[in-house]
């Protein structure tokens, strides 16, 4: 069972640009959930909304201006609700790094998956994957090419 899913990209935006599409609620949900219920900060426990898929309960674990956002949260669409940090989950990272002439590049890593039980960890994994190549190849590079 493979641990991480790793997902890179390069965005035409700024660091600052970058990151404020991660860490602001109000971003997020352009590219991300549909929306966002609850506080959406380190120590706080929200949920993503995702319309026709349900919700996703997830805990903000780090956020460091302009270089790294992260959360744990119940991969595969679970619909659990409660504190995360109380069950097999996953960690959601994402590392910015300028890379100069105005671009950024994203790494996104989700890893935990191999701790994960094992009658939900596969599917998991191949469920995350996808829809990383969505959210982060797609809908984030077509956020920044408005």
């Amino acid at each position: 069972m493979q641990d991480a899913i790793t997902k890179e990209i390069t965005i035409n935006a700024s660091k600052e640009e970058v990151y404020d599409a991660i860490a602001n609620p109000e971003k997020v949900i352009k590219w991300f959930p549909d929306a966002i219920e609850g506080t959406y900060a380190v120590g706080e426990q929200p949920l993503f909304v995702f319309e026709g898929h349900g919700k996703a309960q997830m805990y903000i674990v780090d956020a460091k201006p302009y270089e790294y956002f992260a959360y744990r949260w119940i991969p595969g669409g679970s619909d659990f609700v409660g504190d995360v940090r109380t069950v097999p989950n996953t960690l959601v990272e994402f590392r910015i790094n300028e890379e100069g002439d105005g671009m950024c590049k994203v790494v996104l890593t989700e890893s935990g998956f191999a701790s994960l039980p094992k009658d939900i960890a596969e599917n998991a994994f191949k469920m995350n994957s996808g829809g990383w190549d969505y959210f982060i190849l797609d809908s984030f590079k077509k956020y920044f090419n408005k």
